[in-house]
């Protein structure tokens, strides 16, 4: 398993009862989390002084209940700045365990010893296009969301990175690759970050089991000459790490050669010693 395991703002202090206990800063949250189907004894005292609460509904969804929490803080992750404020479904505007993932490429970035431009789609608000770009990339963040778009131009500016060569796009990410492919465009990495399940702006239903696979294979053709990664990120059940590497395999590896592999995320707890995992991660990337 890859472990993000460098946070100094960010904690899961406990987890037990599809629940985990969580410091974010100097805040305490305790969210649903479906992994977490084990009933431990809950001895952490911070279970009873919560800043806020996310209740799962039996009928969907949920809604927060907060005792003393700020509508927007920050915390950071070694040179990153990220605001961060409770919005639907349980969130909280970033995902931890991706630092596992831009500390990976971060170093790739670095050690390229050449100007590398990345595409990141599904980009949510910025974590992995503001790691990219700290490590000396230049990107193109792609999100649907006006308000996610907004959110990670707000977090490169706490990040110190408002001039970074950072371009921000929203739109359709399947259209707008289909459109770069068309103008030409090519790029030395691309991350994609998909969600289980979406609409477009036109009501088009993404389904991440059907779509995945022919749009990797969309993206494969963004691709250099000279190319340096292939990242992906699942949250959904069905997809395995192995199934990730079979799917870079055939539709990367097998053309440009190097090499995948595949593994669960996830975010150590503090309470147990072990990890709890966070989804999975395949990475392909070029022969060194």
């Amino acid at each position: 398993m890859w472990t993000a395991d460098g946070w100094n703002d960010y904690e899961i202090i406990d987890c037990s009862g599809g629940e985990k206990l969580e410091r974010w800063g100097k805040y305490i949250l305790v969210r649903p989390d479906p992994q977490v189907i084990w009933d431990t004894e809950k001895k952490a005292p911070q279970w009873k002084k919560r800043n806020a609460h996310y209740h799962r509904s039996p009928k969907g969804g949920g809604e927060w209940e907060f005792f003393s929490l700020p509508e927007q803080w920050s915390i950071h992750y070694k040179d990153l700045t990220f605001q961060l404020k409770p919005f639907s479904f349980k969130h909280t505007g970033l995902f931890p365990e991706q630092a596992a993932n831009w500390d990976w490429f971060g170093e790739k970035i670095r050690q390229a010893g050449r100007p590398i431009k990345v595409l990141n789609l599904f980009a949510y608000t910025g974590g992995a296009t503001l790691a990219a770009a700290r490590a000396g990339a230049s990107v193109t963040h792609v999100d649907a969301s006006r308000g996610m778009v907004t959110w990670a131009r707000e977090n490169a500016k706490s990040s110190g990175l408002e001039n970074a060569p950072i371009r921000w796009i929203i739109d359709d990410c399947v259209k707008f690759a289909e459109r770069e492919i068309r103008r030409g465009s090519h790029y030395d990495a691309i991350i994609m970050d998909p969600p289980s399940y979406g609409r477009g702006p036109k009501g088009e239903i993404w389904k991440i089991e059907d779509a995945i696979f022919p749009f990797i294979r969309v993206c494969e053709n963004l691709l250099s000459a000279n190319p340096l990664f292939f990242l992906i990120n699942s949250y959904t059940t069905g997809l395995a790490p192995s199934v990730l590497t079979y799917m870079l395999g055939t539709a990367v590896q097998q053309k440009l050669g190097g090499v995948v592999r595949s593994d669960e995320i996830g975010l150590p707890v503090t309470a147990s010693g072990l990890v709890l995992p966070c989804g999975a991660s395949g990475r392909w990337e070029a022969d060194c």
